[in-house]
């Protein structure tokens, strides 16, 4: 979310780390799965980090999903493979019905919801 938020800047993995409350190693884990799906395009340096390679309305949830989790329910089993198979690509299509972008919109939308509730409050402590 936090790349999608600012898709022209780079976002370093210290910066993106703080914002989520997690470890830089783990943010740059995810930098390289996502950068081996071609997702993200990364620079080092200075004024390095990464960004979004496609716009965040041309990724679905499926994509990012895909590039993190690896081959899920994939088995050698000949009863069930193929059925696992259809699943898993059923999955993959439903998530990617869903876009960053929307996601993105849908969490502003939230959180501006929530911080006016918040201010709502505040005004009605006061006034107490």
């Amino acid at each position: 979310m936090v790349l999608a938020s600012g898709p022209d800047a780079m976002h370093t993995s210290a910066d993106i780390a703080a914002a989520l409350s997690e470890s830089a190693v783990m943010v740059r884990r995810c930098f390289l799965l996502l950068h081996k799906r071609d997702l993200i395009e990364q620079r080092k340096g200075p004024h390095g980090g990464a960004r979004l390679k496609l716009a965040p309305k041309q990724i679905g949830l499926g994509d990012i999903y895909l590039a993190t989790e690896g081959d899920w329910l994939a088995t050698d089993e000949p009863a069930i493979s193929g059925l696992l198979r259809r699943v898993r690509r059923d999955g993959i299509e439903a998530m990617n019905e869903t876009t960053l972008a929307q996601v993105l919109k849908r969490t502003r939308k939230h959180e501006a919801g929530r911080s006016a509730a918040t201010a709502k409050k505040t005004r009605a402590e006061h006034h107490a």
